[in-house]
């Protein structure tokens, strides 16, 4: 049980879980919360999260990216703790969980989630698998900001409501977007060089370690940035605005992804990237519904 606790990668569930808080606050701002809107929400994306992890553990071993200098998590294909066909069984799993709380959020809002659940699972498979995967083409940040930001925000928030989502909805999830980015380019710099002898163009390969850290910095200052403007001028929420206050949880992660290269010390900056996201979604998704 611990070896598929680890392969589920729990440090970065975050990413998951903070949107769907978001989404969920606005709709009860908005009148139109629903409970089992909630969970089936918080189900489905956790599973697609999960899968994401397995489906890369998986990819990645079967394509040389993990190898034994890597520093970090234990990939647990490439360490021989898990067969090839039980971690896709296991995608196959999870991928089932996140159709059926699909098929409930679909009962409750309509087509548009079967569109945006085919979307996600697509992006997740091919993030690190099939032919041409963008994951190692440098969009994996893209992909990220886009599905674990705005989709995952502004369509918790129509599965809610059945509704077209306000303006409110897409400011929130670009601020969702950038701080799970700020987790991947965290993992990204952690593991550039090892990714760069596998052929693994990540964006941080791309660009560099000195720029992926500015890049970092901009994402994770500037979504506070956004979120404490966002609500002073009423874009959001008046409320929402008190989730910038977490922002001296930030400095050490910043600092420490600017100032060191040891991948030891960088696993640390990914779990505060996350715990900083969660923080932030969370007292995002109360503040809206208290607004």
């Amino acid at each position: 049980m611990r070896v598929w606790v680890a392969a589920a990668r729990p440090r970065t569930l975050p990413a998951a879980i903070a949107p769907v808080l978001v989404g969920s606050g606005l709709a009860a701002h908005d009148g139109v919360y629903r409970g089992d809107t909630f969970l089936l929400a918080l189900v489905g994306a956790l599973a697609i999260q999960v899968a994401a992890n397995f489906a890369n553990d998986v990819s990645d071993a079967g394509r040389g990216a993990d190898t034994a200098d890597r520093v970090g998590p234990t990939r647990m294909v490439a360490a021989g703790r898990i067969s090839p066909p039980a971690m896709w069984t296991a995608v196959a799993v999870s991928v089932a969980v996140a159709a059926a709380a699909g098929v409930g959020l679909f009962v409750i809002a309509g087509w548009p989630i079967i569109v945006i659940g085919l979307a996600s699972i697509l992006a997740m498979l091919t993030y690190v698998g099939g032919p041409l995967p963008y994951g190692y083409r440098a969009l994996g940040e893209v992909f990220v900001f886009v599905f674990f930001g705005l989709v995952a925000t502004v369509g918790t928030r129509f599965a809610h409501g059945g509704s077209s989502p306000g303006f409110d909805a897409w400011v929130l999830g670009t601020v969702m977007g950038a701080l799970a980015t700020a987790i991947l380019v965290a993992n990204n710099v952690r593991d550039l060089d090892t990714d760069a002898r596998a052929g693994k163009r990540t964006l941080a390969v791309v660009m560099g370690r000195d720029r992926s850290r500015r890049l970092y910095a901009w994402l994770v200052y500037g979504s506070l940035v956004v979120i404490g403007a966002a609500g002073l001028f009423r874009a959001t929420p008046v409320l929402t605005a008190l989730a910038a206050l977490w922002a001296p949880f930030a400095v050490r992660p910043v600092s420490v992804l600017a100032t060191t290269d040891d991948p030891g010390r960088l696993i640390g900056v990914l779990g505060a990237t996350a715990r900083l996201q969660l923080l932030v979604g969370a007292t995002i998704g109360m503040a809206a519904a208290f607004s």
